[in-house]
């Protein structure tokens, strides 16, 4: 059994930056690919960034392109989502996620995992 517990998320102005983190337990961790999803309220969760089992391959939503950077560290079975430059429309519950396979996926049923969420508000 796996899980995966992300912290980091808060209260900010439009501008700042957060660093969420992913921690997980069990040793699939580093043969998986990961992602990052986020759902705001009334509307579907959504692809934010994606890595693959080595850290090589990074997929980002195009909303986020160049503000946000994911990353992982096998070590600490961890993966990071450094968010920069943040904006309103930005504030949602963020998930990880463990991907059924090495690679990363923008599909949310290619994830076998999902953390319970924490949030990010972005105020004006």
């Amino acid at each position: 059994q796996v899980q995966l517990v992300e912290s980091g998320g808060g209260l900010v102005q439009t501008g700042d930056s957060l660093r969420l983190s992913c921690a997980a337990s069990g040793r699939t961790f580093g043969s998986r690919g990961m992602g990052w999803f986020r759902q705001a309220p009334g509307k579907e969760r959504e692809f934010v960034a994606g890595v693959s089992w080595s850290g090589n391959n990074v997929y980002y939503a195009d909303s986020v392109k160049g503000r946000f950077t994911i990353s992982r560290d096998n070590a600490k079975n961890t993966v990071y989502l450094q968010m920069n430059t943040l904006k309103p429309e930005d504030t949602a519950v963020y998930y990880c996620a463990l991907s059924y396979n090495s690679g990363a996926s923008v599909n949310k049923v290619e994830y076998a995992y999902w953390g319970q969420g924490t949030q990010v508000t972005v105020s004006s």
